[in-house]
């Protein structure tokens, strides 16, 4: 089958998070013999990177990467953000979208690659979308308001001007609904974050589909012994902005002399908390980490805080800490934390300081409880959150869909590809 994959950031040109379940997915289509296209806009990401460095990036064989840059640079995304619609990318997008032998295509973060308008491309293949963020309800992609607190009333051009961003007059026009429409299925990766679009009205297709790690994502790690420290350490990871909460948990450190906290990551936000963790001697910046230099330090850890304030749609940072038997300790106060680093039987959950705090010191001193939690988040891993879990699901969604989808003769599923997708599809009716 051939895949076209859209979204906003990829690769060497993203910044984690999304980026990663779009990379994961078409990698485990491509070693399952399918044709994988990625189109992300170059453009966008340097409008944004600010300093953030490049990733580094090959993409495996069988894995198409068109990067898409326009030649009038940030134009390119600003066109996208005022308009709702792809404007200097549609061409380009239309002529592998709307090809007659492209079966699937997935949207993921579309906000700067084509807007809502976007989804209008795609001709007869099934049409999906995941939701990684909130943007289909809310403008600065996070429900995070002003940049100080999560979202408790709508101020939406309020905020996005004190954001620095362009209003969206077309939010008000019906164009998200109408985009919508075009859509086969649009998939949740927590049950939190569909309920939650629901509420703000959003209709159709709703399901919710896990995120997953590769089988081999920590190339074994889970079964060795942590290598020896001098003193033990918590550890936590992502990009370095306000809204991930580290300022919350580095002063905590203060209380917990007997253990170190090392944070994986950058951004622009590094300055303000390498300043608080001074007069911290056991808190220490690691950088940029990712694969396998990620997993160890996971792995080492006696927990990973997961301490964002605002709504996660998910944390796959939950699920690279369970993948190596290492629980966490999650912020409650909303999003899907609570869903997946607790309800998932794996870790400790908090919603004030002092909550934080005991939970710190019950997750670093308590040998049982930790293996206890790592054993239950290690089987949501190997179980609901496993690769093959995840395609079997998948390939359900695109196989219900086809049963009830009107097709031309040339997009029916053909031959072996009709089989494969029969072999790796689980019961639709007990997955969504």
């Amino acid at each position: 089958m051939k895949f076209c994959m859209v979204t906003t950031f990829f690769g060497a040109h993203s910044f984690g998070g999304d980026a990663a379940y779009v990379d994961r997915l078409s990698q485990a289509l491509c070693r399952r013999g399918h044709e994988v296209h990625v189109f992300h806009c170059a453009d966008a990401f340097n409008a944004v990177r600010g300093q953030h460095p490049l990733r580094p990036y090959t993409p495996p064989p069988g894995l198409l990467v068109h990067r898409l840059e326009s030649g009038v640079g940030i134009l390119s995304p600003l066109a996208t953000q005022i308009t709702g619609r792809p404007v200097f990318k549609a061409a380009a997008l239309r002529e592998q979208l709307e090809a007659v032998d492209t079966d699937v295509v997935h949207f993921h973060n579309i906000s700067l690659v084509g807007g809502p308008g976007v989804l209008e491309l795609g001709g007869e293949a099934v049409r999906l979308m995941t939701a990684h963020e909130h943007w289909l309800i809310c403008p600065m992609h996070l429900l995070w308001k002003y940049g100080r607190k999560a979202c408790d009333s709508r101020e939406c051009i309020r905020c996005s001007l004190a954001g620095k961003r362009p209003p969206q007059a077309w939010r008000y026009t019906g164009a998200i609904a109408r985009g919508l429409s075009h859509l086969d299925a649009l998939v949740f990766p927590s049950q939190h974050t569909l309920e939650e679009h629901r509420r703000h009205g959003i209709d159709g297709p709703l399901l919710h589909l896990p995120y997953f790690l590769p089988d081999e994502w920590s190339a074994g790690i889970e079964d060795e012994e942590p290598t020896a420290v001098v003193r033990p350490y918590l550890a936590a990871a992502g990009r370095l902005v306000r809204m991930k909460g580290f300022q919350r948990l580095i002063p905590m450190m203060r209380y917990l002399p007997e253990v170190e906290l090392r944070i994986a990551g950058t951004g622009p936000y590094e300055a303000e908390l390498r300043k608080l963790a001074q007069g911290l001697p056991n808190v220490r910046f690691e950088g940029l980490l990712g694969g396998e230099a990620l997993a160890r330090l996971f792995h080492g850890a006696r927990a990973v805080v997961v301490p964002s304030l605002f709504p996660e749609t998910f944390g796959y940072v939950v699920l690279e800490a369970f993948a190596v038997r290492t629980p966490v300790v999650v912020d409650t106060g909303g999003g899907a934390l609570e869903e997946t680093g607790v309800l998932s039987g794996g870790g400790l959950g908090y919603s004030t300081d002092a909550e934080m705090l005991v939970a710190l010191r019950r997750i670093v001193h308590d040998v049982d409880l930790r293996e206890e939690l790592a054993d239950r988040g290690y089987a949501q891993r190997t179980g609901n959150w496993s690769e093959t879990s995840h395609i079997d699901r998948y390939f359900s969604i695109i196989e219900e869909v086809r049963a009830r989808k009107p097709r031309s003769a040339s997009h029916e599923l053909k031959g072996s590809d009709r089989e494969l997708a029969k072999s790796e599809q689980g019961d639709w009716s007990a997955h969504c």
